[in-house]
């Protein structure tokens, strides 16, 4: 009697290539067609609305990176989107408005406007330094006392940029940032921020980060550093949300510290929990759901017109409508859309062919 060959065994390496790549492809490739759609015949509250859910999934990817690995709730990853977007609109913005706004900056920053890409990577590096630095402290605490150390760290930074009025302009606006972010921009941040996320997620330091948000004793009582492995997601997570910053600043062309407090920290958790914490696809559903909610009501808060006649919801109702959906997500199913799971390519078992989900982190056999 012969063995019977395991399943995979007598796939192509193209069929290997892409079962290992599918839980990627499967959501960068959507996006692609959803960017190539708006920018060849969306209008432009169109073209809008996909480069807001593009950057939104840029943040949320970030928030996951930490909080879906971990399983510790992050209440100040935006923190590092407050930094990276001011240290971009001290770079960038207007060299006659600074030494009048911002007379505090040094003269290096005061004085000359400094390249868009280098300024880019220098305000995500930034944001990397302050979040590797902020962990270095906070990542040796664990479960609620963690969660609401970075709570403090959103209200400490908060407060010191609202009140550093010769170097960020207290609570007004900086403006006057050039607005290069495209429908391709943010796209190419996604589909990068995607990557990046699915490869820590599948490497060494991050499968052993999802043990120890399993079971920290166990994983503990294995040798497994459970400082190392949430100071590292936790740094990786700085970075993805740095580069939200940047996104966010160069869209809007103005930077305001009240952008980045508690109403956008709870809107990426509520991303976060609709689509379900536990996996990656659902960092990206979920962001997109909720976006797509967002701008549906705002247009109907906006007014329409059905039969010849307008009509309008009261303003709020898209806060409600997310706040029930969250609700609703919390009580009928915890674990968001996804459920804590990633999409795998198809597998083919006698002669049932199906879409298979898997628990994210699982190795192909």
């Amino acid at each position: 009697m012969g063995t019977q060959p395991m399943e995979g065994e007598n796939r192509t390496p193209l069929q290997r290539a892409l079962a290992a790549w599918f839980p990627v492809l499967v959501l960068v490739v959507p996006l692609a067609a959803a960017a190539l759609l708006a920018d060849l015949f969306g209008s432009v509250l169109t073209q809008r609305a996909v480069i807001e859910a593009l950057i939104r999934i840029v943040v949320v990817v970030g928030l996951y990176v930490f909080t879906g690995n971990s399983g510790v709730i992050s209440f100040g990853s935006v923190t590092f989107m407050a930094v990276a977007a001011y240290a971009a609109g001290w770079q960038t913005c207007c060299t006659l408005l600074k030494p009048i706004t911002m007379p505090g900056l040094p003269p290096f920053l005061r004085d000359q406007a400094i390249a868009l890409l280098p300024a880019a990577i220098a305000s995500v590096g930034l944001a990397t330094a302050a979040a590797l630095l902020t962990g270095l402290v906070l990542m040796r605490m664990s479960g609620l006392a963690a969660s609401i150390s970075t709570l403090a760290v959103l209200f400490i930074v908060n407060v010191v940029y609202s009140n550093w009025d010769s170097v960020t302009m207290g609570t007004a606006s900086m403006v006057g940032l050039p607005r290069y972010v495209t429908v391709w921009v943010a796209f190419g941040a996604a589909a990068a921020a995607i990557l990046a996320a699915w490869l820590f997620q599948r490497s060494a330091r991050g499968l052993l980060l999802r043990a120890t948000r399993a079971d920290e004793v166990a994983a503990a009582a294995c040798g497994v550093s459970l400082y190392r492995a949430r100071l590292l997601a936790f740094t990786l997570s700085g970075a993805l949300m740095g580069l939200g910053g940047v996104l966010t600043a160069h869209f809007l062309g103005t930077v305001s510290i009240n952008a980045f407090f508690l109403k956008l920290t709870f809107l990426a958790l509520a991303m976060l929990v609709v689509g379900g914490m536990g996996s990656l696809a659902g960092a990206v559903v979920g962001a997109v759901a909720v976006s797509l909610i967002i701008e549906l009501f705002r247009r109907l808060e906006g007014g329409v017109e059905i039969a010849g006649q307008g009509l309008s919801l009261p303003a709020g109702t898209q806060e409600l409508v997310l706040a029930a959906a969250v609700l609703v997500i919390l009580i009928f199913r915890k674990e968001g859309i996804m459920g804590g799971r990633e999409f795998q390519w198809p597998r083919i078992k006698g002669k049932t062919t199906g879409t298979a989900m898997h628990v994210a982190g699982e190795s192909e056999p």
